[in-house]
């Protein structure tokens, strides 16, 4: 695959944080937030092969700048080899998400580097195709290319994650005025940890009780009943095994339903939480009050409010131009 001419390109794209599992819905459900999230630029190279350029903001870091081991230059490895293009892109990548967050910092990453490059070479796939690439990435991770994360976060919206091979993804509407509080507290938690404490079997009568939480969910929201959406935010997979994992889970779950959460859970992995409110205001009475909890405990914290984020990866800045022939 060739090339014509053109100006130096620069594309730069951002993808969102993501809630995964839902509490109810263990490596299947995920959704978006509008914050925070990762950014990436990227440019095109006559030499092949993918090279990071650098890594900037508060996270930086702990990341490598090897390729091979970073999410965002697997994920644009993977898609060129796909494509057969024989150009090479840079990637600086501008990271604003901790790892191991309980975020889908790494899936941000990859999600926002496979929807510039995709875009500077003339945009070649839809979204729906570069998620392989991005659950390639995840596997680099966090050691398992689970969806949950990834696909939210490159195609917007609350996602369902059939199954990944063969890869079948759904995505479904939330209700309007369903806001999201997202809190992460400065502590850590290995997802890759986190991951083996679960464990390998589970008990009929837990997998019956989450089956019925997360298909209640699911009827709630499409059925616009955002309490029964709340009512069945509950894990009886997960949770009891990695909220002890996360200090003052439980006081700060107790303060969100006080203070009027319709549901409360673990975000992914953790540390960090989730809480589902009904409208703004509410949801930002609910944040303050989780993290007061926090803050009582010597614990600093950052709080994000949002709806549902419905674009997922978006383009935020190009310069010049590059025609694929």
């Amino acid at each position: 695959m060739g090339y014509n001419g053109g100006m130096t390109k620069i594309v730069r794209a951002y993808a969102p944080a993501t809630i995964g599992n839902v509490s109810c819905g263990f490596d299947v459900f995920g959704l978006a937030v509008e914050r925070p999230g990762d950014e990436v630029e990227v440019t095109l190279r006559d030499e092949p092969g993918v090279v990071m350029l650098g890594i900037e903001g508060e996270f930086a870091r702990s990341l490598p700048m090897e390729a091979s081991k970073n999410t965002a230059g697997v994920a644009v490895s993977a898609f060129l080899a796909h494509t057969g293009i024989e150009r090479g892109i840079g990637i600086r990548l501008f990271k604003h998400m901790p790892l191991g967050s309980g975020m889908g910092s790494s899936a941000a990453s990859a999600c926002a580097a496979l929807w510039a490059a995709n875009r500077i070479v003339g945009s070649p796939l839809t979204k729906e195709a570069l998620l392989p690439f991005a659950l390639q990435a995840e596997e680099v991770a966090c050691g398992a290319g689970h969806a949950d994360n990834a696909a939210p976060s490159l195609l917007g919206g609350f996602v369902l994650v059939r199954r990944t091979t063969p890869l079948d993804v759904v995505r479904l509407p939330v209700p309007e005025q369903v806001y999201w509080v997202l809190i992460h507290p400065d502590v850590v938690v290995n997802t890759a940890e986190a991951r083996r404490r679960m464990k390998s079997e589970i008990r009929l009568s837990d997998a019956v009780a989450q089956m019925g939480n997360a298909t209640s969910f699911l009827a709630g929201m499409l059925k616009g009943d955002i309490r029964r959406m709340g009512d069945s935010l509950e894990d009886v997979i997960a949770e009891p095994v990695r909220g002890p994992m996360i200090p003052c889970f439980d006081t700060a779950r107790q303060a969100a339903l006080a203070a009027g959460a319709l549901g409360c859970g673990i975000s992914g992995s953790g540390p960090s939480l989730f809480a589902m409110a009904d409208g703004e205001v509410a949801a930002e009475t609910i944040g303050a009050s989780m993290g007061t909890v926090f803050s009582e405990a010597g614990i600093g914290w950052q709080l994000y409010v949002s709806k549902t984020n419905s674009e997922g990866a978006r383009i935020v800045f190009e310069e010049g131009a590059d025609e694929i022939l």
